[in-house]
Protein backbone atom coordinates (compact mmCIF):
# COMPACT_ATOMS: atom_id res chain seq x y z
CA UNK A 1 0.00 0.00 0.00
CA UNK A 2 1.24 3.33 -0.98
CA UNK A 3 1.51 6.49 0.97
CA UNK A 4 -1.32 8.14 -0.35
CA UNK A 5 -3.46 5.21 0.90
CA UNK A 6 -2.34 5.39 4.41
CA UNK A 7 -2.28 8.80 4.33
CA UNK A 8 -6.57 8.59 3.30
CA UNK A 9 -6.83 5.17 5.29
CA UNK A 10 -5.48 6.91 8.77
CA UNK A 11 -7.94 10.30 7.98
CA UNK A 12 -10.53 7.63 7.07
CA UNK A 13 -10.99 5.66 10.45
CA UNK A 14 -9.95 8.56 12.43
CA UNK A 15 -12.11 11.08 11.59
CA UNK A 16 -14.85 8.50 11.94
CA UNK A 17 -13.37 7.96 15.46
CA UNK A 18 -13.30 11.30 16.17
CA UNK A 19 -17.12 11.50 15.32
CA UNK A 20 -18.15 8.94 17.32
CA UNK A 21 -16.33 9.78 20.49
CA UNK A 22 -17.49 13.61 20.07
CA UNK A 23 -21.15 12.90 19.85
CA UNK A 24 -21.36 10.18 21.85
CA UNK A 25 -20.58 11.93 25.02
CA UNK A 26 -23.36 14.69 23.68
CA UNK A 27 -25.65 11.61 23.36
CA UNK A 28 -24.62 10.46 26.68
CA UNK A 29 -24.47 14.02 28.83
CA UNK A 30 -28.34 14.58 27.29
CA UNK A 31 -29.72 11.53 28.09
CA UNK A 32 -28.49 11.46 32.19
CA UNK A 33 -29.98 15.11 31.90
CA UNK A 34 -33.57 14.19 30.71
CA UNK A 35 -33.45 10.53 33.31
CA UNK A 36 -31.00 11.79 36.59
CA UNK A 37 -34.47 12.74 38.12
CA UNK A 38 -35.46 9.00 37.96
CA UNK A 39 -32.88 7.35 38.40
CA UNK A 40 -32.11 8.89 41.41
CA UNK A 41 -36.09 8.75 42.42
CA UNK A 42 -35.79 5.01 42.29
CA UNK A 43 -32.23 4.60 43.84
CA UNK A 44 -31.28 2.97 40.79
CA UNK A 45 -27.51 0.91 42.00
CA UNK A 46 -24.55 3.62 40.56
CA UNK A 47 -23.01 -0.15 39.10
CA UNK A 48 -26.17 -1.04 36.95
CA UNK A 49 -26.10 3.19 36.03
CA UNK A 50 -22.71 2.74 34.73
CA UNK A 51 -23.31 -0.70 33.00
CA UNK A 52 -26.70 1.10 31.47
CA UNK A 53 -24.63 4.36 30.31
CA UNK A 54 -22.42 1.62 28.81
CA UNK A 55 -25.35 -0.03 27.11
CA UNK A 56 -26.57 3.17 25.76
CA UNK A 57 -23.20 4.16 23.75
CA UNK A 58 -23.48 1.21 22.19
CA UNK A 59 -27.04 1.17 21.60
CA UNK A 60 -26.90 4.42 20.53
CA UNK A 61 -23.37 4.24 17.81
CA UNK A 62 -25.29 1.33 16.27
CA UNK A 63 -28.52 3.16 16.20
CA UNK A 64 -26.47 6.52 14.30
CA UNK A 65 -23.87 4.26 12.90
CA UNK A 66 -24.46 5.59 9.28
CA UNK A 67 -24.73 9.56 10.24
CA UNK A 68 -21.58 9.54 11.82
CA UNK A 69 -19.60 7.64 8.89
CA UNK A 70 -21.02 9.73 6.31
CA UNK A 71 -20.67 12.86 7.74
CA UNK A 72 -17.00 12.03 8.91
CA UNK A 73 -16.16 11.02 4.80
CA UNK A 74 -17.77 14.42 4.32
CA UNK A 75 -15.57 16.23 6.74
CA UNK A 76 -11.89 14.86 5.90
CA UNK A 77 -12.66 14.60 2.12
CA UNK A 78 -13.81 18.32 2.16
CA UNK A 79 -10.71 19.56 3.97
CA UNK A 80 -8.27 17.47 1.84
CA UNK A 81 -10.33 19.62 -1.04
CA UNK A 82 -10.01 22.98 0.26
CA UNK A 83 -6.49 22.48 0.66
CA UNK A 84 -6.35 21.02 -3.27
CA UNK A 85 -4.75 17.91 -1.94
CA UNK A 86 -7.27 16.21 -3.84
CA UNK A 87 -6.21 18.21 -7.15
CA UNK A 88 -2.90 17.63 -6.55
CA UNK A 89 -3.68 13.83 -5.94
CA UNK A 90 -5.53 13.30 -9.35
CA UNK A 91 -3.22 15.86 -11.60
CA UNK A 92 -0.44 13.24 -10.39
CA UNK A 93 -1.70 10.63 -12.92
CA UNK A 94 -4.42 8.84 -10.05
CA UNK A 95 -7.55 8.31 -11.27
CA UNK A 96 -10.64 8.77 -9.07
CA UNK A 97 -11.17 5.29 -9.01
CA UNK A 98 -7.99 4.17 -7.54
CA UNK A 99 -7.96 7.64 -5.58
CA UNK A 100 -11.47 5.74 -4.16
CA UNK A 101 -9.32 2.45 -3.00
CA UNK A 102 -8.18 3.52 0.28
CA UNK A 103 -11.84 4.65 1.32
CA UNK A 104 -12.95 1.11 0.07
CA UNK A 105 -10.66 -0.45 2.23
CA UNK A 106 -11.40 1.90 5.29
CA UNK A 107 -15.23 1.02 4.45
CA UNK A 108 -14.40 -2.56 4.64
CA UNK A 109 -12.84 -2.15 8.08
CA UNK A 110 -15.81 -0.29 8.96
CA UNK A 111 -18.20 -2.72 7.20
CA UNK A 112 -16.64 -5.81 9.92
CA UNK A 113 -16.76 -3.70 12.81
CA UNK A 114 -20.86 -3.02 12.06
CA UNK A 115 -21.28 -6.91 11.22
CA UNK A 116 -19.82 -7.78 14.75
CA UNK A 117 -21.95 -4.73 16.22
CA UNK A 118 -24.89 -5.82 14.85
CA UNK A 119 -24.55 -9.73 14.64
CA UNK A 120 -22.86 -9.71 18.99
CA UNK A 121 -22.82 -6.28 20.71
CA UNK A 122 -26.23 -4.30 19.80
CA UNK A 123 -28.42 -6.89 21.27
CA UNK A 124 -26.84 -7.96 24.53
CA UNK A 125 -26.46 -3.76 25.16
CA UNK A 126 -30.21 -3.81 23.74
CA UNK A 127 -31.31 -6.13 26.65
CA UNK A 128 -29.42 -4.32 29.36
CA UNK A 129 -30.54 -0.74 27.97
CA UNK A 130 -34.72 -2.06 27.86
CA UNK A 131 -33.55 -3.88 31.60
CA UNK A 132 -32.81 -1.12 32.93
CA UNK A 133 -35.41 1.61 31.05
CA UNK A 134 -38.14 -1.03 32.27
CA UNK A 135 -36.88 -1.46 35.89
CA UNK A 136 -35.97 2.03 36.67
CA UNK A 137 -37.40 4.56 34.35
CA UNK A 138 -40.73 3.11 33.45
CA UNK A 139 -42.05 1.81 36.45
CA UNK A 140 -45.59 3.34 36.00
CA UNK A 141 -45.83 2.16 31.87
CA UNK A 142 -46.86 -1.22 30.85
CA UNK A 143 -43.84 -2.55 29.00
CA UNK A 144 -45.30 -5.38 28.30
CA UNK A 145 -47.56 -6.76 25.79
CA UNK A 146 -51.44 -7.59 26.59
CA UNK A 147 -53.46 -10.29 25.46
CA UNK A 148 -50.42 -12.68 24.75
CA UNK A 149 -52.11 -15.60 22.32
CA UNK A 150 -49.75 -18.16 20.76
CA UNK A 151 -50.01 -21.34 19.08
CA UNK A 152 -46.82 -22.99 19.98
CA UNK A 153 -47.25 -26.19 18.54
CA UNK A 154 -50.08 -28.64 16.42
CA UNK A 155 -51.96 -29.25 19.72
CA UNK A 156 -51.63 -26.80 22.15
CA UNK A 157 -52.49 -22.72 22.65
CA UNK A 158 -51.29 -20.73 25.01
CA UNK A 159 -52.86 -17.21 25.96
CA UNK A 160 -51.41 -14.61 28.72
CA UNK A 161 -52.99 -11.45 29.58
CA UNK A 162 -49.76 -10.16 30.26
CA UNK A 163 -45.78 -10.70 30.87
CA UNK A 164 -43.31 -9.06 32.17
CA UNK A 165 -40.07 -9.73 30.89
CA UNK A 166 -37.74 -8.41 33.89
CA UNK A 167 -39.65 -10.21 36.62
CA UNK A 168 -40.51 -12.86 34.49
CA UNK A 169 -44.18 -13.15 35.58
CA UNK A 170 -47.11 -13.22 33.98
CA UNK A 171 -51.06 -13.48 35.09
CA UNK A 172 -53.72 -15.05 33.34
CA UNK A 173 -52.26 -17.84 31.78
CA UNK A 174 -53.85 -20.54 29.76
CA UNK A 175 -53.24 -23.21 27.70
CA UNK A 176 -55.56 -25.52 25.92
CA UNK A 177 -54.53 -28.69 24.52
CA UNK A 178 -55.93 -30.49 21.84
CA UNK A 179 -56.16 -33.79 19.83
CA UNK A 180 -57.65 -34.62 16.49
CA UNK A 181 -59.14 -31.29 16.35
CA UNK A 182 -60.84 -31.48 19.91
CA UNK A 183 -59.92 -30.40 23.30
CA UNK A 184 -58.98 -33.26 25.80
CA UNK A 185 -57.45 -30.59 28.73
CA UNK A 186 -57.20 -27.23 29.72
CA UNK A 187 -54.91 -25.81 32.06
CA UNK A 188 -55.30 -22.09 34.02
CA UNK A 189 -53.72 -19.73 37.10
CA UNK A 190 -53.87 -16.59 38.20
CA UNK A 191 -50.20 -16.05 38.11
CA UNK A 192 -47.37 -17.98 36.18
CA UNK A 193 -43.63 -16.87 36.95
CA UNK A 194 -40.68 -18.87 35.61
CA UNK A 195 -38.27 -20.39 37.82
CA UNK A 196 -34.94 -19.89 36.24
CA UNK A 197 -32.76 -22.61 38.68
CA UNK A 198 -34.44 -25.65 37.60
CA UNK A 199 -36.09 -23.91 34.04
CA UNK A 200 -39.74 -24.73 35.53
CA UNK A 201 -42.93 -22.43 35.59
CA UNK A 202 -44.79 -22.04 38.59
CA UNK A 203 -48.62 -21.65 38.88
CA UNK A 204 -50.79 -20.06 41.43
CA UNK A 205 -54.53 -20.97 41.82
CA UNK A 206 -53.82 -24.22 39.38
CA UNK A 207 -56.65 -25.43 37.38
CA UNK A 208 -56.20 -28.88 35.40
CA UNK A 209 -59.91 -29.78 33.38
CA UNK A 210 -59.22 -32.97 31.81
CA UNK A 211 -62.20 -33.48 29.42
CA UNK A 212 -63.63 -36.73 29.39
CA UNK A 213 -66.90 -38.37 27.13
CA UNK A 214 -69.25 -38.14 29.81
CA UNK A 215 -68.01 -35.59 32.47
CA UNK A 216 -65.13 -33.58 32.83
CA UNK A 217 -62.40 -34.31 35.71
CA UNK A 218 -60.74 -30.99 38.03
CA UNK A 219 -57.55 -31.16 39.41
CA UNK A 220 -57.16 -27.87 41.60
CA UNK A 221 -54.09 -27.25 43.13
CA UNK A 222 -52.88 -23.84 44.85
CA UNK A 223 -49.55 -23.59 43.81
CA UNK A 224 -47.70 -25.61 41.28
CA UNK A 225 -44.53 -26.24 39.70
CA UNK A 226 -43.85 -27.95 36.26
CA UNK A 227 -42.76 -28.14 33.00
CA UNK A 228 -43.89 -26.75 29.86
CA UNK A 229 -43.02 -27.26 25.75
CA UNK A 230 -43.35 -23.79 25.39
CA UNK A 231 -39.88 -21.23 26.44
CA UNK A 232 -40.19 -18.05 28.21
CA UNK A 233 -39.69 -16.26 24.73
CA UNK A 234 -42.89 -17.30 23.64
CA UNK A 235 -44.16 -15.39 26.94
CA UNK A 236 -42.17 -11.80 26.10
CA UNK A 237 -43.37 -9.06 24.14
CA UNK A 238 -42.27 -9.09 20.35
CA UNK A 239 -40.42 -5.95 20.01
CA UNK A 240 -38.75 -6.68 22.90
CA UNK A 241 -37.23 -10.25 22.84
CA UNK A 242 -36.55 -9.38 18.90
CA UNK A 243 -33.94 -6.59 19.37
CA UNK A 244 -32.29 -8.86 21.93
CA UNK A 245 -31.43 -12.10 20.23
CA UNK A 246 -28.20 -12.36 18.87
CA UNK A 247 -28.26 -14.05 14.92
CA UNK A 248 -27.80 -17.24 15.46
CA UNK A 249 -30.69 -17.00 18.15
CA UNK A 250 -33.16 -15.20 16.05
CA UNK A 251 -32.68 -17.34 12.73
CA UNK A 252 -33.56 -20.31 15.50
CA UNK A 253 -36.70 -17.79 16.70
CA UNK A 254 -37.43 -17.14 13.72
CA UNK A 255 -37.91 -20.75 12.14
CA UNK A 256 -39.79 -21.40 15.25
CA UNK A 257 -42.41 -18.65 14.86
CA UNK A 258 -42.54 -19.65 11.04
CA UNK A 259 -43.69 -23.14 12.41
CA UNK A 260 -46.37 -22.01 14.25
CA UNK A 261 -47.62 -19.49 11.76
CA UNK A 262 -46.98 -16.12 14.13
CA UNK A 263 -48.24 -13.28 12.21
CA UNK A 264 -45.26 -10.80 13.99
CA UNK A 265 -42.37 -12.90 11.14
CA UNK A 266 -42.30 -9.52 9.39
CA UNK A 267 -41.14 -7.76 12.63
CA UNK A 268 -38.82 -10.38 13.20
CA UNK A 269 -36.84 -10.89 10.03
CA UNK A 270 -36.82 -6.93 9.54
CA UNK A 271 -34.61 -7.01 12.47
CA UNK A 272 -32.79 -9.86 10.46
CA UNK A 273 -32.20 -7.93 7.61
CA UNK A 274 -31.04 -5.18 9.01
CA UNK A 275 -27.73 -6.73 10.16
CA UNK A 276 -26.74 -7.65 6.76
CA UNK A 277 -27.70 -4.27 5.26
CA UNK A 278 -25.55 -1.99 7.99
CA UNK A 279 -22.50 -2.75 6.44
CA UNK A 280 -23.95 -2.27 2.79
CA UNK A 281 -24.86 1.00 3.44
CA UNK A 282 -21.09 1.49 5.02
CA UNK A 283 -19.82 1.23 1.23
CA UNK A 284 -23.04 3.23 -0.37
CA UNK A 285 -22.35 6.04 1.64
CA UNK A 286 -18.52 5.90 1.52
CA UNK A 287 -18.68 6.11 -2.08
CA UNK A 288 -21.40 9.37 -1.93
CA UNK A 289 -19.37 11.23 0.34
CA UNK A 290 -16.49 10.83 -1.78
CA UNK A 291 -18.07 11.99 -4.51
CA UNK A 292 -19.78 15.13 -2.85
CA UNK A 293 -16.72 16.67 -1.24
CA UNK A 294 -14.09 15.73 -3.48
CA UNK A 295 -14.96 18.85 -5.71
CA UNK A 296 -13.58 21.96 -4.09
CA UNK A 297 -16.68 24.48 -3.79
CA UNK A 298 -17.01 28.12 -3.35
CA UNK A 299 -19.18 28.08 -0.60
CA UNK A 300 -16.15 25.52 1.28
CA UNK A 301 -16.57 22.65 3.35
CA UNK A 302 -19.96 23.65 4.78
CA UNK A 303 -22.24 23.45 1.49
CA UNK A 304 -20.65 19.57 1.19
CA UNK A 305 -21.72 19.25 5.32
CA UNK A 306 -25.20 20.88 4.39
CA UNK A 307 -25.68 18.46 1.52
CA UNK A 308 -24.22 15.40 3.15
CA UNK A 309 -26.52 16.17 6.11
CA UNK A 310 -29.82 16.63 3.87
CA UNK A 311 -28.64 13.00 2.51
CA UNK A 312 -28.16 11.71 5.74
CA UNK A 313 -31.61 12.89 7.23
CA UNK A 314 -33.23 11.43 4.08
CA UNK A 315 -31.67 7.82 4.08
CA UNK A 316 -32.73 7.76 7.85
CA UNK A 317 -36.06 8.39 6.61
CA UNK A 318 -36.55 5.83 4.30
CA UNK A 319 -35.16 3.71 6.36
CA UNK A 320 -37.51 4.22 9.39
CA UNK A 321 -40.86 4.80 6.91
CA UNK A 322 -40.04 1.28 5.02
CA UNK A 323 -39.53 -0.38 8.55
CA UNK A 324 -42.45 0.78 10.11
CA UNK A 325 -44.40 -0.18 6.22
CA UNK A 326 -42.81 -3.76 6.91
CA UNK A 327 -43.79 -4.18 11.00
CA UNK A 328 -47.27 -3.01 10.77
CA UNK A 329 -48.40 -4.13 7.24
CA UNK A 330 -47.97 -7.28 5.20
CA UNK A 331 -44.95 -4.88 3.08
CA UNK A 332 -42.13 -7.48 2.46
CA UNK A 333 -39.24 -6.86 4.92
CA UNK A 334 -36.59 -7.81 2.95
CA UNK A 335 -37.38 -4.83 0.08
CA UNK A 336 -38.07 -2.69 3.08
CA UNK A 337 -34.76 -2.93 4.35
CA UNK A 338 -32.78 -3.17 1.30
CA UNK A 339 -34.78 -0.72 -0.71
CA UNK A 340 -33.25 2.62 1.02
CA UNK A 341 -29.64 1.15 -0.13
CA UNK A 342 -30.88 -0.07 -3.74
CA UNK A 343 -31.84 3.92 -4.33
CA UNK A 344 -29.16 5.08 -2.49
CA UNK A 345 -26.92 2.83 -4.48
CA UNK A 346 -28.35 4.32 -7.86
CA UNK A 347 -27.60 7.68 -6.60
CA UNK A 348 -24.31 6.11 -5.78
CA UNK A 349 -23.15 5.66 -9.39
CA UNK A 350 -24.83 8.80 -10.82
CA UNK A 351 -22.47 10.79 -8.51
CA UNK A 352 -19.45 8.48 -8.66
CA UNK A 353 -20.07 9.12 -12.73
CA UNK A 354 -20.00 12.69 -12.71
CA UNK A 355 -17.29 12.68 -10.27
CA UNK A 356 -15.00 10.64 -12.18
CA UNK A 357 -16.05 13.15 -15.25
Amino acid sequence: MKILDWYILKRYLLTFVMMILLFIPIGITVHLAEKIGKILENNAPLDETLLYFLDFTIYFAHLLFPLFLFLSVIWFTSKLANNTEVIAFLSSGVSFTRFLRPYLIGATIVAMFSILLGLYLAPVASKGFNDFQYKYLKRNKNKTQSNVLKQINDNEIIYVSSFDPIKKSGSNFTLEHFEEGKMTYKISASNIKYVEKDSSYRLRTYLKRIIGENKDDLIIERKKDTLFTFELEDLVPEEYIAETLRYNELVKFIDREEKRGSTNIGRYKLELYRKWSLPVSVFILTIIAVAVSSKKRRGGMGVNLAFGICIAMIFVFFDKIFGTMASQSDFSPLIAVWFPNFLFGILAAILLYNAKR
